[in-house]
Protein backbone atom coordinates (compact mmCIF):
# COMPACT_ATOMS: atom_id res chain seq x y z
CA UNK A 1 0.00 0.00 0.00
CA UNK A 2 1.32 3.51 -0.78
CA UNK A 3 1.76 5.85 1.60
CA UNK A 4 -0.12 8.68 -0.29
CA UNK A 5 -2.68 7.86 -2.80
CA UNK A 6 -4.20 10.28 -5.45
CA UNK A 7 -6.56 8.51 -7.03
CA UNK A 8 -8.49 9.97 -10.52
CA UNK A 9 -9.25 13.53 -8.74
CA UNK A 10 -11.32 16.14 -10.86
CA UNK A 11 -10.96 19.55 -9.11
CA UNK A 12 -12.53 22.86 -10.64
CA UNK A 13 -12.10 26.63 -9.74
CA UNK A 14 -15.88 27.29 -10.14
CA UNK A 15 -17.01 25.75 -13.33
CA UNK A 16 -12.79 25.37 -14.95
CA UNK A 17 -12.16 21.85 -14.47
CA UNK A 18 -7.89 22.18 -13.65
CA UNK A 19 -7.82 18.96 -12.49
CA UNK A 20 -9.09 15.96 -15.10
CA UNK A 21 -8.79 13.11 -13.15
CA UNK A 22 -5.18 13.13 -11.49
CA UNK A 23 -3.69 9.77 -9.93
CA UNK A 24 -0.42 9.70 -8.66
CA UNK A 25 0.91 7.61 -5.36
CA UNK A 26 4.09 8.12 -3.22
CA UNK A 27 5.23 5.22 -1.42
CA UNK A 28 6.90 6.13 1.97
CA UNK A 29 10.45 7.38 1.82
CA UNK A 30 10.89 8.46 -1.56
CA UNK A 31 11.15 11.82 -3.10
CA UNK A 32 8.24 12.03 -5.42
CA UNK A 33 8.38 15.70 -8.52
CA UNK A 34 5.61 16.76 -10.06
CA UNK A 35 6.69 18.32 -13.79
CA UNK A 36 4.79 20.66 -15.96
CA UNK A 37 4.31 24.21 -17.09
CA UNK A 38 2.90 27.22 -15.49
CA UNK A 39 -1.06 26.24 -15.42
CA UNK A 40 -0.90 22.74 -16.10
CA UNK A 41 -2.31 21.96 -12.44
CA UNK A 42 0.90 20.90 -10.24
CA UNK A 43 0.16 23.61 -7.12
CA UNK A 44 -3.85 22.53 -7.65
CA UNK A 45 -3.04 19.02 -7.02
CA UNK A 46 -0.53 19.70 -3.79
CA UNK A 47 -3.88 22.19 -2.47
CA UNK A 48 -5.89 19.45 -2.98
CA UNK A 49 -4.24 16.93 -1.21
CA UNK A 50 -4.22 18.98 1.85
CA UNK A 51 -8.07 20.11 1.62
CA UNK A 52 -7.58 23.81 0.08
CA UNK A 53 -9.61 22.61 -2.20
CA UNK A 54 -11.76 19.81 -2.27
CA UNK A 55 -12.33 17.20 -5.37
CA UNK A 56 -16.17 16.68 -7.27
CA UNK A 57 -14.59 13.15 -7.98
CA UNK A 58 -11.82 11.31 -6.64
CA UNK A 59 -9.86 10.00 -3.79
CA UNK A 60 -7.07 11.41 -1.73
CA UNK A 61 -5.46 8.48 1.24
CA UNK A 62 -3.34 8.98 3.13
CA UNK A 63 -1.89 4.94 4.46
CA UNK A 64 -5.33 3.77 3.16
CA UNK A 65 -7.07 6.34 5.00
CA UNK A 66 -9.86 8.79 3.36
CA UNK A 67 -8.77 12.09 3.66
CA UNK A 68 -12.05 14.01 1.02
CA UNK A 69 -14.13 14.62 4.29
CA UNK A 70 -11.37 16.06 6.29
CA UNK A 71 -10.89 19.94 6.87
CA UNK A 72 -7.37 21.46 6.15
CA UNK A 73 -6.13 21.50 9.92
CA UNK A 74 -7.22 17.90 10.48
CA UNK A 75 -5.09 16.69 7.15
CA UNK A 76 -2.34 18.44 8.94
CA UNK A 77 -2.87 16.33 12.09
CA UNK A 78 -3.26 13.15 10.04
CA UNK A 79 0.40 14.03 9.04
CA UNK A 80 0.35 16.05 5.58
CA UNK A 81 1.61 19.60 5.84
CA UNK A 82 3.12 21.98 2.99
CA UNK A 83 5.57 24.26 2.47
CA UNK A 84 3.35 26.67 -0.16
CA UNK A 85 4.63 28.56 -3.23
CA UNK A 86 5.91 32.19 -2.43
CA UNK A 87 6.89 30.79 0.99
CA UNK A 88 3.92 32.69 2.95
CA UNK A 89 5.27 33.16 6.71
CA UNK A 90 3.90 34.65 9.24
CA UNK A 91 6.20 38.11 8.16
CA UNK A 92 5.12 40.12 11.80
CA UNK A 93 6.02 37.26 13.55
CA UNK A 94 9.03 35.94 14.86
CA UNK A 95 11.18 33.07 13.53
CA UNK A 96 10.54 31.29 16.71
CA UNK A 97 6.76 32.26 16.66
CA UNK A 98 6.27 31.13 13.34
CA UNK A 99 7.82 27.66 14.14
CA UNK A 100 5.64 27.39 16.67
CA UNK A 101 2.48 27.81 14.47
CA UNK A 102 3.70 25.06 12.35
CA UNK A 103 3.05 22.69 15.76
CA UNK A 104 -0.07 23.94 16.31
CA UNK A 105 -2.21 20.78 15.81
CA UNK A 106 -0.04 19.11 18.42
CA UNK A 107 0.13 18.73 22.29
CA UNK A 108 3.09 16.85 22.77
CA UNK A 109 5.48 19.15 24.26
CA UNK A 110 8.30 17.05 24.42
CA UNK A 111 8.27 16.30 20.54
CA UNK A 112 7.91 20.11 19.91
CA UNK A 113 11.06 20.50 21.53
CA UNK A 114 12.82 17.76 19.63
CA UNK A 115 11.29 18.95 16.31
CA UNK A 116 12.99 22.21 17.45
CA UNK A 117 16.16 20.99 17.64
CA UNK A 118 16.24 19.48 14.68
CA UNK A 119 15.02 21.69 12.56
CA UNK A 120 17.35 24.07 14.19
CA UNK A 121 20.26 21.56 13.00
CA UNK A 122 19.08 21.46 9.66
CA UNK A 123 18.67 25.01 9.47
CA UNK A 124 21.41 26.62 11.72
CA UNK A 125 20.47 30.08 10.46
CA UNK A 126 17.30 30.28 11.76
CA UNK A 127 18.12 29.76 15.03
CA UNK A 128 20.61 32.49 14.79
CA UNK A 129 17.91 34.23 14.01
CA UNK A 130 15.27 32.85 16.27
CA UNK A 131 14.04 36.35 17.92
CA UNK A 132 14.01 38.23 14.17
CA UNK A 133 10.95 39.21 12.80
CA UNK A 134 10.16 36.82 9.68
CA UNK A 135 9.77 39.56 7.09
CA UNK A 136 13.18 40.72 7.31
CA UNK A 137 14.61 37.77 6.62
CA UNK A 138 16.36 37.29 3.05
CA UNK A 139 14.41 35.34 0.46
CA UNK A 140 16.69 31.89 0.98
CA UNK A 141 16.07 32.52 4.86
CA UNK A 142 12.24 32.80 4.69
CA UNK A 143 12.46 29.53 2.42
CA UNK A 144 13.70 27.54 5.07
CA UNK A 145 11.47 29.48 7.40
CA UNK A 146 8.72 27.53 5.51
CA UNK A 147 9.86 24.49 5.22
CA UNK A 148 10.79 24.32 8.90
CA UNK A 149 7.58 25.56 9.69
CA UNK A 150 5.87 22.57 8.12
CA UNK A 151 8.58 20.42 9.16
CA UNK A 152 7.11 20.94 12.85
CA UNK A 153 3.99 19.56 12.13
CA UNK A 154 6.01 16.28 11.92
CA UNK A 155 4.25 15.52 8.63
CA UNK A 156 4.65 11.79 7.16
CA UNK A 157 4.79 13.20 3.87
CA UNK A 158 6.05 16.87 3.01
CA UNK A 159 4.55 18.69 0.03
CA UNK A 160 6.83 21.51 -0.90
CA UNK A 161 5.32 23.61 -3.42
CA UNK A 162 8.45 25.92 -5.57
CA UNK A 163 11.32 25.76 -2.81
CA UNK A 164 13.49 27.75 -5.55
CA UNK A 165 11.42 30.03 -6.89
CA UNK A 166 13.43 33.90 -6.83
CA UNK A 167 16.76 32.11 -5.34
CA UNK A 168 19.79 32.85 -6.50
CA UNK A 169 21.70 29.62 -7.71
CA UNK A 170 23.47 29.38 -5.06
CA UNK A 171 20.73 28.99 -2.13
CA UNK A 172 19.36 26.42 -4.76
CA UNK A 173 22.01 24.02 -4.49
CA UNK A 174 21.70 25.53 -0.48
CA UNK A 175 17.35 24.54 -0.53
CA UNK A 176 17.99 21.40 -2.73
CA UNK A 177 20.59 19.68 -0.12
CA UNK A 178 18.11 20.36 2.43
CA UNK A 179 15.86 18.95 1.13
CA UNK A 180 17.50 15.98 0.29
CA UNK A 181 18.57 15.56 3.86
CA UNK A 182 15.33 15.74 5.16
CA UNK A 183 14.16 13.08 3.02
CA UNK A 184 17.15 11.09 4.36
CA UNK A 185 16.04 11.75 7.87
CA UNK A 186 12.88 9.64 7.06
CA UNK A 187 10.38 12.52 5.32
CA UNK A 188 8.67 11.32 2.03
CA UNK A 189 8.74 14.27 0.45
CA UNK A 190 6.11 15.18 -2.72
CA UNK A 191 8.00 18.48 -4.93
CA UNK A 192 7.02 20.94 -6.98
CA UNK A 193 9.65 22.65 -8.88
CA UNK A 194 10.33 24.92 -11.93
CA UNK A 195 13.77 23.94 -12.22
CA UNK A 196 13.26 20.16 -13.47
CA UNK A 197 17.17 19.26 -14.02
CA UNK A 198 17.04 19.56 -10.40
CA UNK A 199 14.09 18.35 -9.19
CA UNK A 200 14.90 14.86 -11.13
CA UNK A 201 18.21 14.28 -9.57
CA UNK A 202 16.88 14.29 -6.24
CA UNK A 203 13.23 12.50 -7.00
CA UNK A 204 13.34 8.78 -7.18
CA UNK A 205 10.14 9.20 -9.63
CA UNK A 206 8.35 11.97 -11.16
CA UNK A 207 4.46 12.73 -13.07
CA UNK A 208 4.30 15.30 -15.98
CA UNK A 209 1.71 17.15 -15.83
CA UNK A 210 -0.18 18.71 -19.30
CA UNK A 211 -3.59 20.85 -18.68
CA UNK A 212 -5.11 19.00 -15.45
CA UNK A 213 -3.95 15.49 -16.74
CA UNK A 214 -0.71 12.97 -16.17
CA UNK A 215 0.78 12.48 -19.29
CA UNK A 216 4.52 10.63 -18.46
CA UNK A 217 5.46 9.19 -15.35
CA UNK A 218 8.15 7.35 -14.03
CA UNK A 219 11.57 6.91 -12.63
CA UNK A 220 13.70 10.33 -12.43
CA UNK A 221 16.34 8.35 -14.77
CA UNK A 222 13.42 7.41 -17.67
CA UNK A 223 11.86 10.98 -17.77
CA UNK A 224 15.27 12.78 -17.92
CA UNK A 225 15.78 10.79 -20.78
CA UNK A 226 12.89 11.09 -22.46
CA UNK A 227 12.83 13.35 -25.54
CA UNK A 228 9.71 14.93 -25.08
CA UNK A 229 11.09 15.83 -21.73
CA UNK A 230 14.55 16.56 -22.82
CA UNK A 231 12.83 19.29 -24.95
CA UNK A 232 10.36 20.91 -23.09
CA UNK A 233 12.04 20.96 -19.65
CA UNK A 234 15.20 20.92 -19.94
CA UNK A 235 16.19 23.14 -22.51
CA UNK A 236 17.24 20.56 -25.51
CA UNK A 237 16.83 21.78 -29.10
CA UNK A 238 14.06 19.42 -31.02
CA UNK A 239 16.47 17.79 -33.39
CA UNK A 240 16.27 19.47 -37.40
CA UNK A 241 14.70 17.22 -40.07
CA UNK A 242 16.96 16.53 -42.54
Amino acid sequence: MALLEVDNIHTYYGNIHALKGISIIVDKGEIVTLVGANGAGKSTTLNTICGILKPRHGEIRLNGESLNALKPHEIVAKGISQAPEGRRIFSRLTVMENLEMGAYTRSDRHGIAQDLERVFSIFPRLKERARQVGGTLSGGEQQMLAIARALMARPRVLLLDEPSMGLAPILVQEIFSIIREINQQGTTILLVEQNVNMALQIAQRGYVLETGRVVLHGSAKELRENPQVRVAYLGETQPQAR
